[in-house]
């Protein structure tokens, strides 16, 4: 009596495992089938078998060429911006003055384009590595901030007073209470800031590159080579989701504790 409902169990968790790739296969199909049916011209909408002998058109140390100047630029720009962003909410966070003055410029800052502003920062400080580092930087810090800010924040009342009736100093109070309950709210940061940060390189590449995937995809549209323009997208989709996927499972290794339990 207890196989079926182990049998049914099983079922499940192996559809729902399967279940992101059927989607993701189903809709490959459906468009090949439009693009095929209707025949749509490959500058409108090219069907995926056209991109994907785009994407083997163009030799591997090239794609590896534009893949690292990308990369190069996210990660760099994601690890500046995790060395300022969680110093600074610790410090607001035990300041309310630093709190109360600095949080509406941090969000006058996130408010305003990176597309806007990139052009005066390439303008100010170059074309080379360091003024594209900035510019990620500017779209990946804020997530930090607030998430680690929020999970200070969250740290139980009771736990708190109990550190100061010990009279624990201010830093073990902060890196042995407060940081440790806040890496939930800090690896959700960084799974926002990661794929901010491959954003952030692609804009600074469509303002002034001469490499990168970003640079590759407006070099194909320029020229009308649409199916290559997808493959160079694609690509980049790919590696944004690799690099998500490397956030979650350095949480997973490194920090299980702070994953939510399951029921």
């Amino acid at each position: 009596m207890s196989q079926k409902p182990t049998d049914a169990a099983a079922r499940r968790a192996l559809l729902l495992n399967l279940s992101p790739w059927l989607f993701f296969i189903g809709l490959i199909v459906l468009w090949e089938l439009v693009c095929r049916v209707f025949e749509l011209p490959t500058y409108v909408l090219p069907a995926p078998s056209e991109i994907g002998k785009a994407f083997f058109d163009v030799e591997f140390s090239r794609w590896m060429m534009h893949l690292w100047a990308t990369l190069r630029v996210a990660l760099m720009g994601f690890a500046l911006s995790i060395v300022i962003s969680i110093p600074l909410a610790i410090a607001m966070m035990r300041s309310e003055f630093l709190s109360r003055t600095l949080y509406p410029m941090l969000v006058v800052v996130q408010s305003t384009p990176v597309v806007a502003v990139a052009p005066l920062i390439i303008v100010m400080m170059g074309s080379d590595d360091p003024s594209r580092v900035l510019i990620t930087c500017l779209l990946t810090f804020f997530p930090l901030v607030v998430s680690t800010a929020t999970g200070i924040n969250e740290t139980p009342a009771e736990l708190i007073e109990l550190s100061r009736s010990l009279d624990a100093p201010t830093r073990r109070e902060t890196w042995q209470i407060r940081i440790p309950y806040a890496i939930p709210h800090i690896f959700s940061g960084l799974k926002v800031a990661i794929t901010l940060a491959i954003i952030g390189a692609v804009v600074a590449e469509f303002v002034a590159a001469e490499e990168g995937l970003g640079y590759f995809i407006q070099f194909s549209t320029s020229f009308f080579k649409i199916p290559q323009a997808f493959a160079g997208l694609f690509f980049l989709a790919i590696v944004s989701l690799l690099l998500f996927k490397s956030v979650q499972w350095t949480q997973q290794i490194f920090f299980a504790w702070s994953l939510p339990k399951k029921k």
